[in-house]
């Protein structure tokens, strides 16, 4: 029976998670609002706050568990991909903590550790099964073969989905974060009410830098000929800009399982949670005979039970690093 502990701090959240077993037993989260007034994370910034935030993030996760921190069998902690100095925060707690108390280091992959999120909870997808990987950072097709047997079938050229949204909010006046500020205004607009153009992108990649662009000439051109034409329709373009970017997500992954012959299809990542996204790729999974898999909330933005439960299988596996163990802001699934 494993006690893994789980460390996220691979942007601006600092998370820390007790897995037992493979149950996760506590998954305290400590969001910085800091970065609000810039408008975006600044990673110095970030990197103070996970200092302060990592060690009564950990005491939290402990108590919540009802354990004790002798009890932990071994520390699982995001080595990657992310910024840097975040990255170092969180690298040097698990080290300092699995040195003093003589147990094993697992680094886990942050993207594979979003696809293992869905062995959180039951039910859970059967291998070999498609994921969609979308954040602010990411955008892959990712075919799972096994909980680390990971195959990339396509990824974005240049922006994420969630960035696309951030910027897209960024353009409207929207603050930071803006991604779920979108979602709300969409659910109050008409997703028909303006076109946006989809990228013509070979393969199974994505690029959405075409479509921010587009978006950011239509609401100037828009506000030239009606001033205040932003602020009266802000609802109906919210709507229609997630339409595209929901239906450029989907198009991509019914190609890819159409492709690869799955019927087990699963999203994971922060943009997982607009509610546009998964009302359609349940509506799409009814349509194409798919069992469609898609995390709760709390376990779609970064966070540590994702990291613990991959703790848990690499330590069921004995897949541990030393303490020459370095963070990569880079790292491929």
């Amino acid at each position: 029976m494993p006690i893994i502990l789980g460390i996220e701090s691979s942007c601006d959240e600092t998370s820390a998670a007790i897995s037992i077993d493979g149950k996760i037993h506590s998954n305290i989260i400590a969001n910085q609002t800091i970065h609000e007034k810039f408008g975006g994370v600044v990673p110095e910034l970030a990197s103070r706050a996970h200092q302060q935030n990592i060690i009564p993030a950990v005491d939290q996760a402990i108590r919540e568990a009802k354990i004790h921190k002798n009890e932990i069998a071994a520390v699982a902690f995001t080595r990657g991909p992310g910024l840097l100095g975040s990255l170092l925060v969180g690298t040097s707690f698990a080290k300092a903590f699995a040195l003093a108390r003589n147990i094993p280091l697992i680094e886990v992959n942050h993207m594979q550790a979003h696809i293992l999120a869905h062995f959180i909870e039951d039910p859970v997808p059967a291998f070999p099964f498609l994921c969609l990987t979308v954040s602010g950072g990411h955008t892959q097709l990712v075919l799972v073969n096994g909980y680390f047997e990971m195959e990339l079938l396509g990824y974005t050229l240049d922006d994420a989905a969630g960035e696309a949204f951030d910027k897209t909010a960024k353009i409207l006046g929207l603050p930071y974060p803006g991604g779920p500020l979108i979602d709300r205004y969409a659910q109050q607009g008409n997703p028909q009410a303006f076109t946006f153009p989809e990228p013509q992108i070979p393969g199974l990649n994505f690029s959405f830098s075409g479509l921010k662009t587009a978006i950011l000439y239509f609401v100037q051109q828009k506000e030239r000929e009606v001033p205040g034409f932003l602020q009266t329709h802000l609802g109906d373009i919210c709507a229609s800009v997630q339409e595209r970017i929901v239906s450029i997500l989907l198009n991509k992954l019914k190609r890819a399982a159409r492709e690869v012959g799955v019927q087990d299809v699963a999203i994971a990542g922060g943009v997982s949670a607009n509610s546009g996204l998964r009302n359609a790729l349940i509506a799409l999974g009814e349509q194409q005979g798919w069992r469609v898999f898609i995390p709760r909330f709390e376990y779609c933005t970064d966070n540590a039970a994702m990291i613990a439960i991959a703790g848990h299988y690499k330590y069921l596996a004995r897949d541990f690093v030393g303490q020459d163990v370095a963070p990569l802001a880079r790292y491929n699934v």
